[in-house]
């Protein structure tokens, strides 16, 4: 695209959206670009799902009834910029009055300046990969994530500790420069707005570059008799713990209502019903939501496997693990898989369908186990029906 192309089209979205940022006009502008648009004229066969990727819904839907306004003009493509409509016309709602949106962009932008000025180091990656986002291609995992890790470093050398809004508008820079290469893709769809992965890895990354210098969950050695330095008392060995992914790592105080002594007798009841194999599911849960906070203490304080099995033994079968996982990390481990393969386990089914049963005997064995399970097939191998008679 040359220059004239390049100023026609900044031009004509500083016109119609005087009061959005810079990083995001660049973004739109990229957009743009990569669709293909170099003239007004061009603007009526641009859809609101080719913005999506640079803006939100509203905002593409009134961008789109603007650009299409201009272009109903018989006037030359440099003489409908100008005729495009103001703020106080068209889009007056743009205006930071009457558009939360643009307002609320407007208001964070001072804390976020490096972000409006970052430019995504292009020339800094393989050359490989530069030919294959130039080519529309989309580049193999470990490239996209060599990709991710240069961008990453530039981004912690502006500011050391980016954040999601800051990820998320260098990930929309970034599709809107290659969709067809970095954009969220599933046969032939576009997943949510296109960058979600995206900001993903660049926020994994980013997190894990800050985790080498924070705490990190250091091995614990085995006893060497010959040497003869004094041994290390557990809480000291347990002190730097790695808190990564909880939000209930250590407790600084014990529920309401509760005593060291309430939790002593609780755990103790606890120990009582495992051993009578009292299944009271229902109690068992509310004893181990109340003493998660001695729970914590033990394991932060660094008790062995052994000694923890002893002293909380419902915490080792998956009712008492369930809760204590609820507890440190506020999701529900198993209601969480169970909704997430409801959603996804059609997909998954008809992957292990297409593709897996090409690629792995295993995955041909156990569709067919699936399938002979759910009465979709009559005739099956021996080994298949002596799977099925052995799971029942």
């Amino acid at each position: 695209m040359t220059d004239s192309e390049r100023t026609f089209l900044h031009t004509a979205i500083k016109k119609i959206l005087p009061d959005l940022p810079e990083l995001t006009i660049n973004i739109l502008e990229e957009t743009l670009q990569s669709l293909g648009v170099e003239t007004c004229d061009d603007f009526k066969f641009i859809e609101e799902a080719d913005l999506l990727s640079a803006l939100r819904p509203v905002q593409a839907r009134k961008v789109l009834a603007a650009l299409k306004l201009s272009c109903q003009t018989p006037e030359s493509s440099s003489s409908s910029v100008d005729a495009l409509p103001g703020p106080s016309t068209t889009l007056q709602s743009f205006s930071p009055q009457s558009s939360p949106s643009s307002s609320s962009i407007n208001s964070q932008s001072p804390n976020t300046d490096w972000v409006d000025t970052f430019h995504v180091p292009w020339d800094k990656l393989p050359q490989e990969l530069m030919q294959l986002l130039e080519c529309g291609k989309r580049p193999r995992p470990q490239m996209r994530r060599e990709m991710v890790r240069i961008v990453v470093h530039e981004m912690m050398r502006k500011n050391p500790c980016p954040g999601k809004r800051s990820t998320t508008e260098v990930a929309k820079k970034m599709v809107a420069k290659y969709p067809r290469s970095l954009q969220d893709i599933i046969e032939g769809d576009v997943i949510g707005p296109g960058y979600h992965s995206l900001v993903k890895q660049l926020q994994y990354r980013i997190e894990n570059v800050k985790r080498s210098t924070t705490p990190k969950l250091r091995k614990r050695k085995r006893p060497n008799n010959e040497s003869d330095t004094d041994e290390v008392p557990p809480e000291q060995r347990a002190a730097m713990q790695d808190t990564y992914g909880c939000i209930n790592w250590d407790l600084k105080s014990l529920p309401l209502g509760e005593t060291p002594d309430s939790q002593r007798q609780k755990k103790e009841q606890l120990k009582m019903m495992f051993q009578q194999n009292d299944t009271n599911t229902d109690e068992v849960k509310r004893l181990m939501k109340l003493t998660f906070y001695t729970q914590r203490k033990q394991v932060n304080q660094g008790d062995n496997i052994k000694c923890l099995l002893e002293e909380w033994p419902f915490w080792f079968n998956e009712l008492g693990m369930a809760v204590h996982f609820k507890e440190l990390t506020g999701i529900g481990l198993k209601e969480t898989f169970t909704r997430n393969l409801t959603l996804k386990g059609e997909r998954l089914l008809n992957y292990f369908n297409t593709v897996g049963v090409d690629k792995n005997k295993k995955f041909l064995q156990a569709v067919t186990t699936l399938k002979v399970m759910r009465g979709e097939l009559s005739d099956c191998s021996v080994d298949v029906k002596q799977r099925k008679s052995l799971q029942h």
